[in-house]
């Protein structure tokens, strides 16, 4: 038999970031972590578990769990590397673009993996600032959620539709959206709709 000379479907550093994770939360380790996230769903294949270490407003360490495919595996871990050494400001901005990009990128029908590890990161600072007392002040209005299951918000909705969504299943590989229950399609789509109608008339604004 002819041996398969096809490439790997993955770059170099997703391959190196799957066969040896970094920062994985191992049972024996005693991490005694300051913010704690998790998110997504065993029910839907992927479900991340990030903790942080903070000091001085800096993420100085974190650990993670994740049960998943490759690249949700390695999504996490190349998200734990990123992280050290950022600001708690910074950190909270972070997007999946930014994981894939550190990645060089994932094949289409794997970007949903990139999407939690940011969430999960999110619920650790959250919890972090909580814990602490610490209040955020919300320039903008709190993002609302649409997808109850892995916590999608509209603003989430509206970032991959400036990402180019506009059809349901677009929208489900940027977001990982109702891939649990389902429930949300309905709503999701009327938020889609929504965002791709100020994305229009704000470009034709711009061209005024």
């Amino acid at each position: 038999m002819a041996e398969n000379t096809s490439s790997w479907a993955y770059s170099d550093r997703v391959k190196e970031h799957f066969m040896n994770p970094r920062n994985v939360l191992s049972d024996e380790e005693n991490f005694q972590e300051d913010g704690r996230g998790t998110v997504g769903s065993i029910q839907c294949g992927d479900e991340m578990l990030v903790l942080i270490k903070v000091a001085d407003g800096r993420i100085t360490d974190c650990r993670w769990r994740t049960y998943g495919c490759a690249s949700a595996i390695a999504s996490t871990s190349a998200l734990s590397e990123m992280v050290k050494g950022m600001s708690l400001e910074d950190a909270a901005q972070i997007t999946p673009k930014q994981i894939l990009n550190y990645l060089h990128g994932l094949p289409d029908s794997k970007v949903h993996c990139s999407v939690l590890g940011d969430k999960a990161l999110r619920a650790a600072i959250d919890d972090y600032r909580q814990r602490n007392g610490i209040v955020v002040e919300e320039k903008e209005r709190p993002a609302r959620i649409i997808c109850d299951c892995i916590g999608v918000t509209d603003k989430d909705i509206m970032a991959a539709a400036k990402d180019g969504a506009v059809t349901w299943n677009e929208l489900q590989q940027k977001t990982k959206i109702g891939t649990v229950c389902g429930k949300c399609k309905t709503h999701a789509m009327e938020v889609l709709d929504e965002s791709l109608f100020e994305i229009h008339h704000e470009t034709l604004k711009m061209h005024d």
